[in-house]
């Protein structure tokens, strides 16, 4: 089994310096690892899986204890089998990177991780100077290696981009916006498996931290690896864009997610557009031709412009909703069932349909990932669950995330079903959005109020704002703040009944799905099933 990347390879990257054992604690410089053997100069590759997440506390070791077994000498000899950034997920010849936190700092785990069968570990410059830590002793013991950079995570990102370039036959397909990258970016996967071995950043791997781990997910039989960029802070597009160096780049939409960490609009425009910054001129960027900033999107971009969406699309042949259950999609002539519910993801559909053209894929490709593909956790999920008052009652689960473009799309798709029985709304605070949380908050109250929800439980201090504008708006008594997820259960338990639609709409860190185990009987004995 290959290695991802050699010992040689790593000391070859800018910035990173080697120290192992066998120079009986000195720092060894980029040519000074000279030693290492021949066979160290295999290319990338290897099975192992990528394990990444926080950071995390590994018990303490025993005095004298041995840190590393025999079989761990031939990993360090011939380079890094898996990335990690916890503890507790190494694996033999994994590479540790020990990440400084707002809380915690990665360097205090590394002798666990080298105890735990790292083959290396990645530590900050003035980490490895710290007597306190006795970093060197530590890997000294181990017989393992140190990776020395200024920064981690910088040398994360950088070690990536070098395992990247390894695969200059890849084609390279980044997503980013304000909302929809992750259900576009599995519209597309789908799409691309088709007819090309896919790789795709699972779940939320779009961070400054999760897409350098998705990346080493890359194999020799890969063709395509479509991947999205998340943010949450200046610069982080841009970092992300030169690890990944994307052939096709896509933005979904601008709107006003994270703009409490932004500042504005125009700042989301700016960050956003560097997906294009690593451009040369031969890659393509899609933009969508109703963005109403998409000639500051497309801007100083060096390379081909494309605006996408049913006017630019030639094979687009329509739509009919079909409710929960999806959409009938008409591609190329023939008609295929797009199980994913609501107009906001026929844009996204559309978003993916543009890139699987750019990248040369037959309209049956297209017609099978838009057959195949299915709702990611918590985004328009569509359960049917028994209700606390008996009976069956239909859920939409839309609570992974939510901003003020996000809710109103969530509550256009309900408002717009023809359901029969009563409608119940559930909305927990749209985060991150810093000055701009109360007047969002209280358009959504005012939205809320005009809707035909029977009864409507807000959720968060942020939605304080949102129940007074309701009030104001003329919506009577039908809303209520709950104030703990327990609370908002009982409440809920009180209300629901069989024939049922309940909107389930918060940000992350609301953790709505939680609500329904939480129900009272018989909600949570009956479980639940997709239609």
């Amino acid at each position: 089994m290959a290695a991802l990347l050699t010992f040689e390879q790593l000391a070859a990257i800018p910035g990173f310096r080697l120290w192992n054992p066998e120079n009986s604690g000195n720092e060894s410089s980029n040519s000074e690892y000279g030693r290492i053997p021949a066979k160290a100069a295999s290319g990338p590759g290897g099975d192992r899986a990528i394990r990444g997440s926080a950071i995390a506390p590994a018990p303490a070791l025993r005095a004298g204890s041995a840190l590393r077994a025999p079989l761990l000498s031939l990993a360090r000899e011939e380079g890094i089998f898996s990335v990690t950034l916890d503890s507790r997920n190494v694996e033999p010849g994994a590479l540790f990177v020990a990440l400084k936190g707002a809380s915690d700092d990665g360097h205090r785990y590394v002798e666990a991780a080298l105890r735990a069968g790292a083959g290396a570990a990645m530590v900050a410059e003035d980490r490895l100077a710290d007597p306190a830590l006795g970093l060197a002793d530590i890997a000294r013991r181990a017989g393992a290696s140190l990776i020395v950079v200024e920064d981690t995570l910088r040398g994360l990102q950088d070690a990536a981009a070098a395992y990247l370039a390894g695969f200059p036959r890849l084609l390279k397909v980044s997503i980013t916006g304000s909302a929809g990258k992750s259900t576009t970016k599995e519209i597309c996967a789908a799409m691309m498996r088709a007819e090309r071995e896919t790789v795709c950043n699972e779940g939320n791997l779009n961070s400054e931290t999760g897409l350098p781990l998705a990346v080493f997910g890359v194999r020799p039989r890969h063709e395509v690896c479509v991947f999205e960029m998340g943010m949450n802070r200046r610069g982080e597009i841009a970092e992300l864009a030169r690890v990944l160096k994307p052939h096709i780049a896509l933005i979904t939409n601008i709107g006003p997610a994270h703009i409490g960490m932004i500042g504005s609009i125009a700042g989301i425009v700016e960050e956003k557009k560097q997906i294009f910054s690593q451009f040369t001129g031969t890659e393509t960027a899609l933009i969508p031709e109703d963005e109403p900033y998409r000639e500051e999107l497309a801007e100083g971009v060096l390379g081909k412009v494309s605006y996408y969406g049913p006017c630019n699309l030639e094979a687009w042949g329509g739509v009919r909703d079909r409710g929960l259950a999806g959409t009938e999609i008409t591609w190329g002539g023939k008609p295929v069932l797009f199980a994913i519910p609501g107009r906001h993801n026929v844009k996204n559909a559309l978003a993916a349909a543009a890139i699987a053209r750019a990248a040369g894929l037959s309209d049956e490709a297209l017609r099978q990932g838009l057959a195949s593909v299915r709702a990611l956790g918590g985004r328009s999920e569509i359960l049917r669950r028994a209700s606390p008052g008996g009976g069956e009652m239909t859920v939409v689960r839309d609570c992974y995330n939510s901003n003020p473009a996000g809710a109103a799309e969530a509550l256009a798709f309900c408002e717009g079903l023809d359901w029969p029985g009563r409608r119940v709304y559930v909305l927990g605070s749209m985060l991150e959005l810093g000055a701009f949380s109360a007047e969002a908050h209280e358009k959504l109250g005012e939205a809320l109020a005009a809707s035909r929800a029977e009864r409507v439980f807000f959720y968060g201090p942020e939605t304080e704002a949102a129940l007074g504008a309701f009030r104001r708006a003329g919506g009577g008594e039908r809303a209520s703040l709950a104030p703990s997820l327990e609370a908002l259960a009982g409440a809920l338990g009180g209300c629901l009944r069989g024939g049922d639609l309940l909107l389930l709409k918060g940000s992350r860190g609301c953790a709505l799905e939680r609500v329904l185990d939480l129900l009272p009987a018989p909600a949570r004995e009956a479980g639940e099933r997709r239609p």
